[in-house]
């Protein structure tokens, strides 16, 4: 049975996804095709349920879980990572609920996590995030929600962190937070579900294992990164909670749709997230 599977071409991405579609593990009869593009539009094909196994962010999930149950390999939770909210010069909350802000996308956990914290603030232009920065110097947009190596560089040019948004989470929940998973289709048979859930966990076990296995398909999406670089970018986002989500990944996830549908932020629903 082949099924189709979207990921990024991120680092991360393809290091726990190299095992499953190389032949480095049991795959338990079943093959993959590939859909290799940047979450924002995996999430967009998702929405037309385009794929039968998909990267998403737990933004877009929220929205279609009627359609996807998550699996417990794969995702990606973090602590210390999350989007920062940008600017030239300090801002009051009030005058964050009234400004332009720009975001990398409106399914973006980075902008889940801005309508958690400033569910107000309903002004937003959706940006390529690595053009964000520039926007909010030149004038374009009053603040910025910036994520990946951003995050290390907007001091640089001048800007200001008004709000570190993993802080928000973290400090509120206690929990790390949920950015971004790996989702199967449910009107796949239970038993296909289940069988990609334990392939899936193989492969992110091999990698986790073998870390220089994967090495050659990671490269051939990031050449023009550095090898130190790409391996900062893996040990970011893939860790134990990418094995297995376990209790305390678990909890996260769920206490961030639980806070969201509180809000008004997703609709509320009692289907299980889970596969």
């Amino acid at each position: 049975m082949q099924l189709s599977i979207g990921f990024s071409p991120c680092p991360n991405d393809t290091f726990i996804f190299d095992a499953l579609l190389h032949g480095k593990i049991d795959t338990e009869g079943l093959s993959f095709k590939p859909v290799i593009e940047d979450v924002e539009a995996l999430n967009q094909m998702a929405f037309q349920q385009e794929l039968h196994i998909t990267k998403l962010s737990y933004h877009a999930f929220a929205h279609l879980l009627p359609h996807y149950a998550l699996l417990n390999a794969g995702s990606a939770l973090g602590e210390k990572v999350g989007p920062l909210l940008i600017a030239k010069t300090p801002m009051e909350e009030g005058e964050i609920n009234k400004a332009h802000i720009a975001i990398p996308g409106q399914y973006t956990t980075a902008n889940f996590l801005l309508s958690l914290a400033f569910p107000q603030a309903q002004t937003r232009s959706e940006m390529l995030f690595s053009d964000i920065e520039q926007a909010v110097l030149e004038g374009r947009a009053d603040a910025g929600l910036i994520i990946h190596e951003n995050r290390f560089t907007y001091q640089d040019k001048g800007l200001i962190k008004l709000m570190d948004l993993g802080d928000y989470w973290e400090s509120t929940s206690g929990l790390p937070i949920p950015l971004g998973g790996i989702v199967v289709r449910r009107d796949l048979p239970s038993a296909v579900q289940q069988k990609v859930d334990r392939v899936l966990a193989r492969s992110v076990a091999h990698a986790l294992d073998h870390p220089d296995s994967p090495k050659a398909f990671v490269r051939q999406y990031a050449q023009e990164m550095e090898e130190a670089v790409m391996y900062k970018h893996i040990h970011l986002y893939v860790n134990d909670y990418t094995r297995d989500l376990g209790e305390r990944g678990r909890a996260a996830i769920h206490h961030l749709f639980n806070v969201a549908m509180d809000k008004g932020v997703m609709p509320a629903t009692d289907v299980p997230i889970f596969v």
